[in-house]
């Protein structure tokens, strides 16, 4: 079940509601920036709420905390909108929505693998250092909730000294260039030449990172301006899904 702050969300929901019945009935392109983001958070809410929101899915995060990432999806997404491809669709709407809600979940997906390294600890483990522990500031902590999160052990203090209750991380940073090499070598053992190429310029494995027009220059693909991103996002989508069926979740680096 979605978990929400009930007084937070009713009172959010009463203010966009009120938001949106004074928004004027006008075309998608006469809004102002801030009615089109207004126009759209429910959608924003619409795509987090297909999120699953247990602890292992989505870590320390809320149903709340995925409907705010999203909502700067939307921010973002709308700061990008070109109004010359879309004034030449079909139809406006589906395509703003499909342009806006690709933004939306791939800032609620990065939110979350962000966040996912956050570890709950569980109520007996508590217990147990709350027993041994002689620390007061510890003490203090525990003694608000039965389960917390490694983010939580920080000492609150009006001086500079910082946190005082840490866990140092001695773990070993990635060596972008070992893995970007492992990556090319998978992408050339599992996908097409052309497969590749799209892979490796979108996310500048060995180069500078290229957008849809570029890559389609370079791969000899013609079309217009909106066909050219569907295409590239056709090739990278069954790219990316073969790569993921061809090899184990140990060789997919999270960055694709």
């Amino acid at each position: 079940m979605k978990k929400y702050n009930i007084d937070n969300y009713v009172r959010y929901q009463k203010d966009l509601k009120e938001t949106l019945n004074n928004l004027p009935g006008v075309f998608f392109d006469e809004y102002t920036r801030d009615q089109l983001i207004t126009k759209f958070m429910p959608l924003t809410e619409n795509l987090a709420r297909k999120f699953a929101t247990s602890h292992q899915a989505i870590g320390v995060l809320s149903i709340n905390d995925l409907i705010q990432a999203g909502h700067i999806g939307l921010i973002k997404a709308v700061d990008k909108i070109d109004w010359e491809v879309l004034n030449s669709s079909n139809n406006i709407e589906q395509t703003i929505k499909s342009f806006l809600s690709k933004r939306i979940k791939g800032t609620i997906r990065r939110y979350i693998n962000h966040n996912m390294g956050d570890i709950k600890i569980p109520e007996w483990k508590i217990n147990e250092v709350r027993k041994s522990s002689d620390n007061p500031a510890i003490n203090n902590l525990l003694s608000k909730s039965k389960s917390m999160y490694l983010g939580d052990f920080t000492m609150n203090s009006d001086d500079d000294s910082g946190s005082v209750i840490e866990i140092e991380d001695d773990s070993t940073e990635y060596n972008v260039d070992l893995m970007n090499e492992y990556i090319l070598a998978l992408l050339k053992k599992h996908l097409t030449e052309r497969e590749q190429e799209v892979i490796r310029l979108s996310y500048g494995l060995d180069c500078d990172k290229h957008d849809a027009v570029e890559i389609c220059a370079i791969l000899g693909i013609e079309g217009s301006y909106k066909k050219k991103g569907v295409r590239i996002s056709e090739i990278k989508r069954k790219a990316i899904d073969k790569l993921i069926e061809k090899t184990n979740d140990s060789q997919v680096a999270d960055i694709l």
